[in-house]
């Protein structure tokens, strides 16, 4: 491990000072599952680590409007139907909580499948999105509802879907000086079905060889009123399908329109090689769990 200042702030506002003093030579850790191992293997060397575990404020659900939650006492807050998650939020506490599990089954499902409890346990939803890693579980499904992430800084506050927060390999679109702060999850469609499902290798920490999202909105006469599908693992980023979904969006619900728009996220990802596959490994993988995704989101309308 390198030499580095530790700090522990804990307000945003001391926070913020921090990262404007020291610059490039600081980063920021949340739950610290990413950043130490990086610290570990000295493909991070920061001079200075700021702490988030002190700051007030970034560890809330909060829900816009009455209705569910109210009675819980979950403040309200956002935009209608959405659900803001604060940054330093557990994966752990996000998949077992009430309200994202009634309002946001597809988040809480997605979360159960990382890793190990005892890595939910620490890991943060904010650090993990800010990590970048592309064979991470939850972008697919944020992505897939439309989420986004509140950044703050000494300047002001900016709002960014996550679909666009991942640049490239391990790097995100976090300005100098930025510290993600909330994500905000909007519901499904009413009479949507969604799935989130993945390839392990080996073993349940592991990463997945591909992982999907699927989100189908069906019509009462089998038509795909909306269709979303995201891909992990089969990029440097997350992959959102866009063509695949223009294939199947309008069409009748039919095994071969299906397996057509399955077929179709074979042009979408562009899968690295490692030991869990080749490229062309991954790729069929793509389009078999694709299908697999769509059909079980079908199953899942309610």
């Amino acid at each position: 491990m390198i030499d580095f200042e530790y700090h522990s702030p804990v307000s945003l506002e001391e926070t913020f000072d921090l990262l404007d003093r020291h610059g490039e030579d600081a980063r920021v850790m949340a739950g610290g599952t990413a950043l130490v191992l990086q610290m570990k293997h000295r493909f991070s060397r920061p001079g200075h680590v700021i702490s988030l575990r002190r700051v007030t404020g970034l560890d809330s659900i909060t829900l816009d409007g009455g209705g569910i939650g109210a009675a819980a006492g979950y403040e309200q807050n956002g935009a209608p139907g959405s659900v803001r998650v604060g940054a330093l939020c557990t994966q752990r506490r996000i998949e077992t909580d009430p309200i994202i599990a009634e309002t946001l089954p597809l988040v809480a499902e997605t979360f159960s499948r990382v890793a190990t409890p005892r890595i939910r346990n620490m890991g943060t939803i904010g650090g993990g999105l800010v990590h970048g890693d592309p064979n991470q579980d939850p972008p697919p499904a944020l992505i897939a509802l439309g989420a986004s992430v509140t950044m703050s800084s000494s300047k002001g506050e900016r709002v960014l879907p996550v679909e666009e927060l991942f640049i490239d390999y391990y790097e995100t679109d976090v300005q100098p000086g930025e510290v993600l702060t909330s994500v905000s999850i909007p519901p499904a469609p009413p009479g949507s079905g969604s799935c989130y499902i993945k390839f392990l290798p080996r073993t349940a920490d592991d990463y997945a060889t591909v992982s999907v999202a699927a989100l189908v909105e069906p019509s009462e006469d089998n038509m795909c009123r909306s269709i979303r599908i995201v891909l992990g693992s089969v990029g440097v980023t997350p992959v959102r399908a866009v063509d695949a979904e223009s294939m199947l969006q309008g069409q009748e619900l039919t095994d071969s329109n299906i397996r057509a728009c399955a077929g179709a996220v074979r042009e979408a990802v562009d899968p690295l090689e490692d030991f869990r596959g080749s490229p062309e490994y991954k790729t069929d993988m793509a389009e078999v769990f694709t299908r697999r995704a769509i059909e079980r989101a079908l199953a899942n309308v309610g």
